[in-house]
């Protein structure tokens, strides 16, 4: 059940998948390049499903980070990943709409880093609290950038917001366990750098979209997946959680039966990233241990919806804070576009303003 949509567009849905060595640009380039010689010049992702499926699958794509992606962006997007040029990345230190890029760990020759967006004026005297964004992609994609608006739009609300960069499953040997690994050893350099950051380490949230909201749940839920070089007296564990269309169960579950067949499919081709049980790293089965409170989004055409109604109702029925805020008849990845990037970042407000994190506007 972990896995992103299929897409339903016939001719991007079954492509090969190519082995590691390959170069990584490929993927986008092949995708988008029908695209952008099909398109009349007046396309946008508000009009035209093939743009709007590109701008899920790529967020990097929108430019401006307007929420919209036009043919020209596709274009320019295109031909980048086309040419190998990256994107900005920890070399540069800075991060999209302003952050400042800071490495956190390094694995083997690879230096993970978080995006760092703060407050105008922020000082390190100041305890604010903070939320640690995981960006989504299904394990396999993605970049710290897709969560610029969200860390963007809390920071000038007050807080300390980061965007975080995790090993995916496209790299050669890189499993699911070795991204909750990242997310751990992410939420512990920022609780274990709180004075310097200017951060209250008892205001820490996980956040995350898809895959990533996978992992901003498995920090606080995960006991048995540490990296070896973590200070594992610096807890992981977040005090809220805030989860965009989140995969909670990567395990079977009996109240899957009536998925049948497409959940043993999903199932099947989950177990070729794991190399555990996928129980070990299933949120749903640890529905039932204390947790933080929890806010969820979802649109009501997901199919990752059902399993995230049954963790809230084992988390709630435990005791534990879990809520549910739909969208009716929105798919996956409805957030990344208005109008609902700002529904769901004015819902975040609330929650948070109830906590006692953010004034009310």
């Amino acid at each position: 059940m972990g896995f992103e949509p299929i897409s339903p567009c016939r001719n991007l849905s079954f492509l090969p998948v190519f082995h590691a060595g390959m170069k990584k640009a490929f993927l986008p380039v092949v995708l988008l390049a029908g695209l952008c010689v099909s398109l009349g010049a007046q396309q946008t992702s508000e009009n035209n499903a093939r743009l709007q499926q590109a701008l899920v699958k790529f967020p990097d794509a929108d430019a401006n980070k307007d929420g919209v992606l036009t043919l020209e962006e596709a274009k320019t997007f295109k031909a980048r990943m086309g040419s190998g040029k990256e994107a900005p990345g920890a070399e540069e230190g800075k991060a999209d709409a302003g952050g400042r890029v800071v490495p956190y760990k390094t694995v083997g020759k690879k230096k993970l880093s978080l995006h760092i967006y703060e407050p105008e004026g922020h000082k390190s005297s100041d305890k604010l609290p903070a939320v640690v964004f995981f960006h989504g992609g299904g394990w396999r994609k993605g970049s710290p950038s897709a969560f610029s608006k969200q860390c963007t739009h809390l920071a000038r609300r007050g807080m300390v917001a980061i965007s975080v960069e995790y090993r995916l499953t496209t790299q050669p040997g890189v499993t699911i366990e070795d991204c909750v690994e990242d997310a751990k050893s992410a939420m512990r350099w920022v609780r274990g750098h709180a004075e310097e950051l200017g951060i209250d380490p008892d205001r820490i949230a996980s956040g995350g979209g898809s895959a990533g909201g996978h992992l901003g749940a498995c920090v606080q839920l995960v006991n048995t997946v540490d990296a070896d070089t973590d200070d594992k007296s610096v807890s992981a564990k977040p005090d809220a959680m805030i989860l965009f269309n989140p995969a909670m169960a990567l395990a079977p579950d009996p109240r899957m039966e009536k998925d049948g067949d497409a959940s043993k499919e999903r199932g099947s081709r989950l177990a070729e990233s794991l190399r555990g049980e996928p129980s070990a790293i299933s949120p749903l089965t640890f529905a039932k241990t204390r947790q933080p409170p929890c806010i969820m989004f979802f649109g009501t055409a997901d199919f990752l919806l059902k399993p995230a109604e049954w963790f809230r109702d084992d988390s709630v029925g435990a005791g534990n804070s879990c809520r549910i805020v739909t969208y009716k008849d929105q798919g996956h990845s409805f957030f990344n576009r208005e109008p609902y990037t700002s529904k769901t970042l004015a819902e975040v407000d609330k929650f948070l303003t109830d906590l006692g994190w953010l004034k009310a506007q």
